[in-house]
């Protein structure tokens, strides 16, 4: 188990102390389980960085990888091979030489795109809440290691 984490969930409930709309343990408890599978998938960066980019237009493989940074080649065809597995992306081989290799949202992918917006509109509006929040927490470890090295 990683460190970190606990055999035990508790109640699902958001951080008012309300229970969620969704039932946690459909997903969270167990590894196989194939809600969990999808969001590990849809929920790494490269594939949400996929995804929000193919929402404006399709994209050669080329243009991808130009347009996200750090990602190898070997990366990229791996993640573009699972959102196509998905349903989420679809890949359109052009008979040219050389030829030439499109790849666009699906319907499907459309609709996740929508709900990663959300996710980075809220990122945006809570960037700088985080930043102090990892700050105070960096001074508060910072200051527990320097008080146990002084005894």
């Amino acid at each position: 188990m990683e460190e970190g984490t606990s055999q035990s969930l508790g109640s699902p409930a958001d951080t008012a102390g309300h229970r969620t709309d969704y039932d946690v343990w459909q997903w969270d408890a167990r590894e196989d389980c194939e809600v969990r599978q999808i969001l590990d998938r849809v929920a790494d960066k490269w594939s949400l960085l996929a995804i929000a980019l193919l929402d404006r237009r399709s994209l050669r493989f080329t243009e991808l990888k130009r347009e996200i940074d750090g990602i190898s080649q070997r990366m990229l065809t791996r993640t573009l091979r699972h959102l196509e597995r998905d349903g989420l992306v679809e890949r359109t081989v052009h008979p040219v030489v050389p030829p030439r290799v499109d790849y666009a949202l699906t319907p499907l992918g459309s609709t996740l795109h929508a709900t990663i917006k959300s996710l980075v509109v809220w990122t945006e509006a809570h960037q700088e809440e985080i930043a102090r929040a990892r700050a105070d927490y960096d001074r508060r470890e910072a200051d527990l290691h320097e008080a146990a090295a002084g005894r």
